[in-house]
């Protein structure tokens, strides 16, 4: 599958990189050759396989929690490398 010129241009500036020509070329001939790869799926025979949308099988598993106690030196060793304040583990923020 070939993309064009504009195409490659346009995934550049969605992804935020600055290409040179030379570089719009290579990355124009890999991606031509990652999208060929991805199309021999089409000939892949999928009319008997039931549609999923969870293939880990894991979908509504639960286990009970365990309350575990940890002695005091194994609490310390695998607190040891984390930022404390007020006596509670400090983590870095998750959601800005």
């Amino acid at each position: 599958m070939q993309l064009s010129k504009e195409e490659i241009q346009h995934i550049a500036e969605l992804s935020r990189l600055n290409l040179s020509p030379e570089e719009e070329e290579k990355y124009r001939n890999q991606l031509a050759s990652i999208l060929d790869y991805i199309k021999m799926l089409d000939e892949v025979k999928t009319d008997k396989v039931m549609p999923t949308a969870q293939v880990s099988g894991l979908m509504d598993v639960f286990r009970e929690d365990e309350v575990r106690s940890w002695s005091r030196e194994e609490a310390e060793a695998a607190l040891s490398q984390s930022e404390r304040e007020n006596g509670n583990v400090k983590v870095k923020r998750v959601l800005q």
